[in-house]
């Protein structure tokens, strides 16, 4: 498997909400990322496809929620976030798509 593939393993999509949105305008961009990664993948991945320069990573997972579907008690999946800061001068336009 190539490295580019391996990169887009772990970063899944970016997550536009209003949060992120104002994380954004102080230089972060929220993506959601494998489970299983660590902050220096997350910053490999993010530098080598976008092409900028990472300050810092924090990560956060979100515990999937207990749900109904069809009257049968499921769970939805466990997410994990990663708030990528970004060095001065560097940007990344989540909302045009990969």
């Amino acid at each position: 498997m190539s490295a580019k593939a391996e990169h887009y393993d772990v970063i899944r999509k970016p997550i536009i909400t209003e949060k992120s949105t104002m994380a954004s305008e102080n230089g972060a961009v929220v993506f959601e990322v494998a489970i299983d990664s660590s902050k220096p993948q997350i910053k490999e991945a993010v530098e080598a496809l976008f092409g900028v320069k990472v300050k810092a990573v924090n990560t956060t997972i979100t515990k999937g929620k207990a749900k109904r579907f069809r009257g049968i008690m499921g769970k939805r999946k466990d997410v994990k976030k990663a708030y990528v800061t970004l060095e001065e001068g560097n940007t990344i336009d989540v909302t045009t798509g990969l």
